[in-house]
């Protein structure tokens, strides 16, 4: 994906916080449901029957193996991909009905940096939709933009070429761009990849706030170490759903060892 005119079309609190509050937030907003949702590239199965809810008012990851289909769910599900079967909810109807509503940062590799554009342009594309196509954005839309640029910590680099930023300045400025939406769906594909420890802890400490305010907060994760322990729940995926919900139930020593193989029994009492 680059940072063009489609693209944008196609896009367009901490660890112990109070779960109570989060609740709160989030009552009455329905969870995303995907149903029996298959998908193939060519001959291979990627994903098979895969129902999952993801809920709002939690940080919800995607993890499993290499070639689980982490990426394939997440695009099946922003219908940047197409399923073979199956649908994607939310509420009384498709997800894909209400893009409006919904921020997607994809995989770095997928983002062309050299692309001639600010941080304040990447930032400013999230506002797109609001203004509408070809019209000047608002005192209202810049406003959103400088808020969302101070939120992550880049206000100081509002005019700094993207390609010109390190890995996770970039990342804290597509962060940046998905604010700027004022999104109720917000999609990271791998986000922590290529970053430093510090945008490690401006992104969770970010993604749970958003969680706390009732949103629903997706995101692709490759890592097992101690960064796991940033979600609330997790989907455990290799082409089906092996275990899905709270975090310590679904990281037990059965469901890693269907997932990962005999070499995950040991970690999973470790990181659970």
């Amino acid at each position: 994906m680059t940072l063009s005119m489609p693209s944008l079309q196609a896009t367009s609190a901490g660890l112990f916080r109070s779960a109570g509050a989060a609740a709160c937030r989030a009552e009455g907003i329905a969870p995303i449901q995907v149903n029996h949702l298959d998908v193939f590239y060519r001959d291979l199965h990627a994903l098979e029957d895969v129902s999952v809810a993801v809920k709002p008012g939690k940080l919800t990851g995607i993890v499993g193996p290499n070639g689980a289909g982490k990426s394939t769910l997440m695009k099946a599900m922003l219908g940047l991909i197409p399923a073979a079967q199956g649908e994607v909810s939310w509420g009384q109807t498709s997800l894909l009905a209400q893009r409006e509503r919904l921020a997607y940062l994809p995989q770095r590799a997928q983002i062309d940096w050299r692309y001639p554009a600010t941080a304040w342009d990447v930032v400013m594309m999230g506002r797109v939709r609001k203004a509408g196509w070809l019209r000047k954005f608002s005192a209202t839309s810049k406003r959103a933009a400088e808020a969302a640029l101070k939120r992550v910590g880049m206000e100081d680099f509002a005019h700094r070429p993207i390609g010109q930023l390190s890995g996770g300045q970039q990342q804290r400025i597509f962060l940046a761009r998905a604010l700027a939406q004022e999104a109720d769906v917000l999609f990271l594909d791998e986000p922590l990849t290529g970053v430093d420890k510090r945008t490690e802890a401006v992104l969770f400490d970010i993604l749970h706030e958003l969680a706390d305010e009732g949103k629903i907060v997706l995101a692709v994760h490759h890592d097992l170490g101690p960064t796991i322990k940033n979600f609330d729940e997790v989907i455990l995926l290799n082409r089906e759903v092996v275990a899905s919900g709270v975090r310590d139930e679904v990281l037990q020593s059965e469901f890693m060892q269907q997932a990962y193989g005999g070499w995950a029994t040991n970690w999973a009492a470790a990181a659970a």
